[in-house]
């Protein structure tokens, strides 16, 4: 049997050309910066990043930096799960848009996967904020 999740996808339009948008939320490193409801700190530990979060460290995965715009990764919030994140950045006339689309995890409660889309919402308008200065 196949499982498909509820989805959302959400996206934000940044008065940025995308290859600096690109650049910038490609390295692990500006994640404290920008994604701020997920992320405290970031680490790079042998071959694995791992992220400080509310619920404790947990292990990132990144896909490989390509000229695509291809921002996913795969976060372990425990031993034996991991959870895709889809990303993007796309062309946008003269800037960019970021899409970023969030999965409802099984037996996450409808108020969780709200939280999160709003996190996630205030995370892309921090992206927004900050490379629009």
């Amino acid at each position: 049997m196949t499982t498909i999740f509820k989805s959302r996808t959400l996206s934000i339009s940044i008065n940025c050309h995308p290859k600096k948008v690109y650049g910038f939320v490609s390295d692990p490193e500006n994640l404290p910066r920008w994604a701020t409801a997920f992320c405290k700190s970031v680490r790079k530990s042998n071959a694995e990043w791992i992220v400080d979060t509310p619920q404790g460290p947990m292990k990132v995965r990144f896909v490989e930096k390509n000229d695509f715009g291809v921002l996913d990764h795969y976060v372990n919030p425990a031993p034996g799960v991991e959870v895709y994140v889809p990303m993007r950045v796309l062309s946008n006339g003269s800037g960019s848009e970021v899409i970023f689309t969030l999965f409802r995890l099984p037996d996450m409660s409808d108020e969780k996967y709200a939280e999160d889309i709003g996190l996630v919402e205030r995370d892309l308008r921090t992206l927004k904020s900050m490379l629009e200065r």
